[in-house]
């Protein structure tokens, strides 16, 4: 019966795991097609190796892990999954599909292992949620006002190197060195940035996971918000939605000025191409600064702290000393 017992809840997890599959299969089918033709979601295809990888390296603390399962929340979990799974696919709307999967997981989770394997899983989680195509009405909200951005700042480094330009929304209209006929770079949905900036943000969420703090990792709940490794990994994750929009502006200023001295051939072919990866190298390099110098920083600040508490514990072991050198006086007194 023992036996029986230990074998229960595997047998169940495995038949779930299997059902989910069974239910998900064409959601999950959709949407490695979109990671293989939307290049604005290509790093999705990276993402499952990604987790696979979190999950073996974490793989001893996934199996200590105290395990309390809870059949209400996580039953009710299910539900809602399934009931958006339902709406999503009776208003044929992917997105909702898609992230009813990623409850469904968690909700899977708490039911059979409970909360605390949960908190082990939530980059994972996270993971796949960056992963997953926003709505397009949502998605056109953000490309759009980074596509004016992005020109505003094209005309205004233009204009600082005395090139005469005129920008009508996201279109850039320049007189190229030695032509007579003026021509048009277009500020597409391409060049917005927001492919870089999904990319880069999914790059952080990696960067600042597999360079937390080893010293915060045994502190559990609340206590965490209060740690360097929680703030550290926080201001990671923030500082990579400027450090995209930037390197793209600056990567479309570029293009911009080189158009006026070479003409706007270079806006396409092998330099669009070029320009984009050395703009990610750029952004990157800028991540993984803004990562070292929060350490720096936290350095210095623990090195400051402890010659502070050096200075005051040799300073009262003097103050004892004196004390205990004028009560020996007075005694011999």
């Amino acid at each position: 019966m023992d036996s029986l017992t230990l074998l229960a809840k595997p047998m169940r997890a495995a038949i779930a795991a299997v059902a989910i599959l069974f239910v998900y299969f064409t959601v999950l089918a959709k949407l490695a097609r979109d990671w293989w033709t939307d290049e604005n979601y290509s790093h999705g295809l990276l993402i499952p190796v990604i987790i696979a990888y979190i999950l073996w390296e974490e793989r001893r603390r996934l199996i200590e892990v105290e395990r309390r399962p809870n059949v209400v929340l996580g039953g009710i979990g299910v539900v809602l999954a399934l009931l958006a799974l339902w709406a999503g696919v009776t208003g044929a709307e992917l997105f909702v599909q898609r992230i009813s999967f990623v409850l469904l997981l968690a909700s899977v989770v708490i039911y059979f292992w409970g909360l605390q394997l949960l908190r082990l899983l939530l980059i994972p989680l996270l993971l796949l949620l960056l992963a997953i195509p926003i709505p397009a009405i949502i998605f056109n909200q953000i490309a759009f006002p980074l596509q004016l951005f992005a020109s505003r700042c094209a005309v205004w480094a233009m204009e600082l190197f005395g090139i005469p330009v005129l920008r009508e929304g996201n279109v850039i209209e320049l007189l190229p060195r030695g032509a007579l006929v003026t021509q048009k770079l277009e500020v597409v949905e391409a060049c917005s940035g927001i492919r870089s900036l999904m990319t880069l943000v999914t790059l952080a969420v990696v960067f600042a996971y597999f360079t937390y703090p080893k010293e915060n990792g045994a502190l559990k709940g609340l206590a965490r918000l209060r740690t360097y490794g929680f703030w550290r990994s926080l201001i990671i994750v923030v500082s990579a939605l400027p450090i995209a929009i930037i390197t793209n502006a600056a990567r479309v200023s570029g293009t911009g000025i080189l158009s006026y001295h070479y003409g706007t051939d270079v806006a396409e072919g092998f330099f669009h191409s070029f320009s984009g990866w050395v703009t990610y190298v750029v952004a990157l390099t800028l991540l993984f600064a803004v990562g070292w110098v929060l350490d720096k920083a936290s350095g210095l600040m623990h090195l400051r702290s402890a010659r502070g508490r050096g200075k005051e514990v040799s300073g009262s072991s003097v103050q004892r000393w004196s004390v205990e050198s004028e009560s020996i006086g007075g005694r011999e007194r």
